[in-house]
């Protein structure tokens, strides 16, 4: 596996059954003139779909909701941690809870970030300040 250099543009895969929530974080990226490729899922059973299938290739971060119907977030990472292909996929947490169970639990999956909604700012913009900054910097896997 390689490593993509800073700087480079990386793709986001969003996954996030609030339409409202994911619309402002997509709305927030063009507002900053963030031109990277995001690829929405609605929930992890659509997003293990668009992975596995190819429909989405191997993408540089994940934003991952915990709190979604079919399969939740914690379920979503525990899939991919056990998949060779996807096991090195950054991911980030963004979500309502609150709850030291879901956020012990997220790290434990090795996740790069636990962010709750109400404490990433106006149109999320403190999390997509930080994840912009964060992707400049970082050496990600391809």
């Amino acid at each position: 596996m390689n490593a993509k250099k800073p700087h480079k543009e990386v793709t986001i895969l969003l996954v996030e059954d609030d339409d409202v929530d994911a619309q402002g974080i997509m709305r927030s990226f063009k507002k900053r003139k963030i031109g990277n490729n995001i690829i929405r899922a609605r929930d992890g059973v659509e997003a293990l779909e668009m992975l596995n299938n190819g429909d989405v290739s191997h993408p540089n971060i994940i934003l991952l909701d915990l709190q979604m119907p079919r399969m939740n977030g914690l379920e979503f990472l525990t899939k991919i941690r056990n998949d060779d292909k996807l096991k090195s996929s950054v991911v980030f947490i963004l979500t309502t809870s609150k709850a030291d169970s879901d956020i012990v639990a997220s790290y434990e999956q090795f996740v790069a970030g636990y962010f709750v909604k109400d404490d990433v700012g106006s149109n999320f913009s403190d999390m997509i300040d930080m994840l912009e900054g964060y992707w400049k910097i970082a050496y990600l896997p391809d």
